[in-house]
């Protein structure tokens, strides 16, 4: 059964950094493209980064492109989003998400719908 555990969410002042982690567990994470999504309210749901299985390719959201930065480390089955500069048109619930079709990351990325697994969200909060 496959399980995405996200943390590190909170709330912090304009300008400040969070760093979210993904905890998966109950499918071979290293063999998925991975992703970070975000929905603010009365929004759709955003791809902001994914990564490739050996972490080698990066996308980016243009809106986030160089504040930023999406990892992974395959020894410990956990996922990361670096953010930095953060301002309040970041405010959202968080989601990581798997991707284990054939072409992983080199089709559609950014696009929630081609994601098969989805934890259940870390809330960032960025005031101004």
């Amino acid at each position: 059964q496959v399980r995405l555990v996200e943390s590190g969410g909170g709330s912090v002042q304009a300008g400040g950094s969070l760093r979210l982690s993904c905890v998966a567990a109950g499918y071979t994470f290293s063999s998925n493209c991975m992703g970070w999504f975000r929905q603010a309210p009365g929004k759709e749901r955003e791809g902001v980064a994914a990564i490739s299985t050996d972490g080698g390719r990066t996308y980016y959201v243009e809106a986030v492109r160089g504040r930023f930065t999406i990892s992974r480390d395959n020894a410990r089955n956990t996922l990361y989003l670096h953010m930095n500069s953060l301002n309040p048109e970041d405010t959202a619930m968080y989601f990581c998400a798997a991707k284990s079709t054939p072409r992983g990351c080199s089709a559609s990325p950014l696009s929630s719908w081609s994601y098969n697994a989805w934890g259940q969200g870390t809330q960032v909060t960025v005031s101004s």
